[in-house]
């Protein structure tokens, strides 16, 4: 019994320390890679055609080459921060609107609201 236990005991503490390895040492994203992902999964939700996808894709890389410029600068306050990626949020909104057609305003709309609906919800349920 106690050399069972013990066998156990060995292997559940092998597999905590290979995922806290693994997690540890994944690779954060590029701008121009997440920028890539969110242009894609933009384009599969709206519809996008090729013009509209190259000038969303500018736009995105642009809020994540300056969302990677703020978090690198550590020495601002936390709320300065929130605020200038608030701004840098609302500017590519703004742009992308501008490339999108009425009909796809309106989806992203919706899927914004459901998102939105979703994390309050999340939001809900820890308090």
């Amino acid at each position: 019994m106690r050399k069972l236990f013990l066998t156990l005991a060995i292997a559940v503490l092998g597999f905590t320390a290979g995922n806290a390895q693994t997690a540890a040492h994944k690779e954060k994203a590029t701008p121009a890679q997440k920028a890539e992902k969110s242009t894609e999964k933009l384009q599969k939700e709206l519809s996008l055609n090729a013009d509209q996808k190259k000038k969303v894709y500018a736009i995105e890389l642009d809020r994540y080459q300056k969302a990677e410029s703020l978090h690198k600068s550590g020495h601002e306050a936390k709320t300065a921060l929130k605020d200038q990626q608030k701004a840098i949020k609302k500017d590519t909104e703004a742009k992308i609107d501008q490339v999108l057609t009425a009909e796809q305003k309106k989806k992203l709309d919706a899927i914004q609201a459901e998102k939105k609906a979703k994390k309050d919800k999340k939001k809900a349920a820890k308090t």
